[in-house]
């Protein structure tokens, strides 16, 4: 079991992919948005991974900035990012060393095995 930081800023599908992880059997903690996101990396609770949509309502690129501050925090941390738009190769370069990425809109399965993938790198 892994300890999963789920950051989505529309609040149904934040539910919707801690649902989905938590049935995979890993325990989940939330955040809408970056700010929050890293009050919870700052903390001492135990996180394995970071699982963040790129673009919130808050911060455009929200997810590649909150990722890399994240991995400065907490440098083993493992990231899954997700979005509905394309990437270009511009984007691409903003991942963190060692990223997994999830296009939106997913299925289940899909999800299940990017987690599991991000957690056997």
């Amino acid at each position: 079991m892994a300890v999963i930081l789920v950051v989505e800023d529309e609040a149904l599908l934040r539910m919707l992919a801690e649902g989905m992880i938590q049935g995979l059997g890993h325990q989940t903690f939330s955040a809408g948005d970056v700010d929050e996101a890293l009050s919870l990396v700052r903390s001492p609770q135990h996180l394995d991974a970071l699982f963040t949509d790129i673009r919130l309502k808050s911060a455009p690129l929200g997810g590649f900035e909150l990722a890399h501050e994240a991995i400065t925090l907490r440098p083993r941390l493992r990231v899954l990012y997700a979005t509905g738009n394309s990437l270009t190769d511009k984007t691409k370069a903003l991942f963190v060393e060692g990223a997994h990425f999830l296009p939106k809109p997913y299925m289940d399965h899909q999800l299940q095995s990017s987690i599991e993938a991000m957690l056997a790198a």
